[in-house]
């Protein structure tokens, strides 16, 4: 079966994890993703965070499954020869460097257009143009600045990072739809075009409702907010949803880090949740029956429901009220997850054999479609596919073997 992507090939020049987890989208989708790093050396995370020595380590590994490598000297003229060649033969070329970079060794956007005119430039950067453009961004830095750490903690606690990699794997996605819109033009103007994402532009996309809310304070409190005072910007809120419907997280047995579900009443939720928590009069009751009635007292509400399911496993408390058709989602920690059989066996996380390291987990591919399935491959070794990258570009095996003489592969 074919895969949708299949014909695309991607010049990979990224490292760490925003570009990288973009990268990997395409590999799965079906591109031949050619990740093109420095001999000796390669990204940078091969090395960081190393829980076995001399292996790659599971922050590269599992960001680069289904690439092809490939070492390249860009300070050599047979390396730059290369990576001419490369940008002829590519579709795609992705880079996440410091903004300039490829400009400073001698590749702007017109050089790389001119090399060829269908090629898609798509770059991540942590701003855009402005007054951030040259300041160096990190995943918690981008969430500082695009307004998710602001709002995210509890009204007395300093600002929050959330553990979802918003600013990096979250951007990584962005460039993604950029390139697949910008692939889909070129099949109507025959023309490749540059695709730019900011961190601090797609975290900012992510906290669009925080914004919507800001806009809301103008009208006065925001009630769906369990805060007792609002000032001119959004607060911080702890677990509430801040939607049209109220959710906290509720401690269950037996009480550990972890032992919460997240409940959301909808109105038509009340009068089951009574029935569970034993108070069914409430359920009728003027002070309680409507949302109009509970918005004042959420705290209260939750604390009914917390007497409820500190008595129960967030299991349990899953399945009943799941059998009442209530919105709940138990707090699911890392090692739940990775043992997940669900998820083991909606491909959410797979098991891959790499040549080093032996077999390791990773999450699977999340775009799910029906006509091109993703088979989960290990991360290529460092150059692994050089020799048959060069071959596809022409290069004679004498060449090839000048090449690494030379030090340009």
């Amino acid at each position: 079966m074919t895969k949708a992507l299949d014909g695309v090939r991607v010049v990979d020049m990224t490292h760490v994890q925003s570009g990288p987890s973009s990268t990997q989208i395409l590999a799965w989708l079906g591109a031949d993703v050619i990740k093109v790093e420095v001999p000796g050396r390669g990204d940078v995370t091969r090395e960081q965070l190393r829980d076995l020595p001399d292996v790659d380590s599971l922050y590269f590994t599992m960001l680069n499954c289904n690439k092809r490598s490939i070492t390249v000297n860009m300070k050599s003229p047979g390396g730059r020869e290369v990576f001419a060649r490369l940008v002829r033969d590519a579709d795609v070329l992705v880079e996440n460097f410091g903004p300039g970079t490829l400009d400073r060794l001698g590749y702007p956007w017109e050089v790389l257009h001119d090399l060829n005119g269908r090629l898609i430039y798509a770059s991540i950067k942590g701003f855009g143009p402005g007054r951030y453009a040259k300041f160096k961004a990190y995943e918690v830095v981008a969430q500082a600045m695009g307004g998710a750490m602001s709002t995210t903690g509890f009204e007395d606690g300093p600002p929050t990072a959330t553990g979802a990699q918003i600013g990096d794997s979250g951007t990584g996605i962005h460039l993604v739809a950029g390139i697949l819109a910008a692939l889909y033009q070129r099949t109507v103007t025959g023309s490749g075009q540059r695709v730019e994402v900011a961190m601090q532009d797609a975290v900012l996309n992510l906290c669009r409702v925080k914004l919507r809310d800001q806009q809301r304070l103008a009208s006065g409190p925001l009630n769906e907010y369990p805060n007792a005072t609002f000032g001119d910007e959004v607060p911080r809120s702890g677990n509430a949803s801040g939607g049209g419907h109220p959710g906290w997280a509720v401690r269950c047995a037996p009480g550990g880090q972890n032992d919460y579900i997240y409940v959301i009443v909808q109105p038509p939720g009340w009068k089951p949740i009574t029935e569970l928590i034993g108070r069914p009069e409430l359920g009728d009751d003027p002070a309680w029956a409507t949302p109009e009635a509970r918005l004042p007292k959420l705290d209260k509400m939750f604390g009914l429901i917390e007497g409820w399911t500190s008595g129960l496993t967030k299991w349990e408390v899953l399945d009943l009220l799941n059998a009442r058709d209530i919105p709940c989602g138990p707090i699911l920690s890392t090692k739940e997850l990775i043992e997940d059989e669900t998820l083991a066996e909606l491909g959410s996380v797979v098991e891959v054999d790499h040549p080093e390291r032996g077999r390791f987990k990773t999450v699977g591919c999340p775009l799910r479609l029906s006509d091109s399935p993703v088979d989960v491959a290990p991360p290529p070794l460092l150059g692994e596919h050089t020799n048959e990258v060069l071959a596809s570009l022409g290069y004679l095996p004498g060449q090839i073997e000048e090449l690494r003489q030379d030090g340009a592969v």
